[in-house]
């Protein structure tokens, strides 16, 4: 079988991080920083290229975190890899921030089903939830979403679900009240991390997916950029 060589970005909250998969190891590297995303992402894939000895003609593929999230992050991902992809005619593979949440529950708790929130500041979150599949992967059992954190739907009170991210650190007694079950566990500090798109990258560019760089779009979910005057 061959070698999957996959290089993943994600700038879509104050996390900036990459990621370089080589078979089954991973390089990896993140910061944490409100901005400053556009002037650290470039040489952060450079350094871990470089660290692995490889450069984007080695590459099988990209992927990034195409949302939902920032707007500046989103447009800084989208068109970094897009310009990349384009360098050397390389597929590249859309994940959800949300999932990569989920993914980085299981990778560090083993949670098999993920509550999984962002903030989107205006007093909205991003959410969504997921399940451990099949494939390996984790799952989405409820569509994605852009709403106030009392209008989060409440989900089956007979599996033990993992609170992650953000969203649960903004509003944790509202997103808590809307669930009946207990809680197995809390990450409300978790961030997407690009080292958490791999598994489904993997997956996608295996079956011979992926888009091809002109088609990389981000996933806004909301149109809103500010509130309006009088909100």
């Amino acid at each position: 079988m061959t070698v999957q060589r996959i290089l993943a970005l994600d700038t879509a909250t104050e996390a900036c991080s990459v990621a370089l998969a080589v078979g089954d190891s991973v390089l990896s590297d993140s910061v944490i920083s409100p901005r400053g995303h556009t002037a650290r992402i470039l040489p952060m894939v450079r350094e871990v290229l470089a660290e692995a000895g490889l450069t984007l003609g080695d590459l099988d593929g990209l992927a990034w975190g195409c949302g939902p999230g920032s707007f500046t992050g989103l447009r800084i991902g989208t068109s970094v890899v897009q310009g990349l992809a384009l360098a050397r005619d390389l597929p590249v593979v859309a994940v959800s921030n949300l999932e990569m949440l989920a993914e980085g529950a299981w990778r560090e708790q083993g949670a098999e089903s993920v509550l999984a929130a962002l903030d989107a500041r205006m007093g909205e979150v991003y959410w969504s939830a997921f399940r451990r599949s099949g494939t390996g992967l984790m799952a989405p059992v409820a569509e994605e979403r852009v709403c106030a954190p009392d209008q989060v739907p409440a989900m089956p009170a007979d599996t033990a679900w993992w609170a992650v991210g953000k969203g649960w650190q903004a509003y944790p007694e509202v997103l808590r009240a809307g669930q009946p079950g207990t809680l197995a566990g809390l990450l409300p500090e978790a961030v997407p991390l690009a080292r958490d798109a791999l598994p489904r990258a993997r997956l996608v560019l295996a079956e011979g997916g992926g888009l091809a760089p002109e088609q990389a779009q981000p996933v806004y979910l909301r149109n809103r950029v500010a509130e309006k005057p009088g909100r």
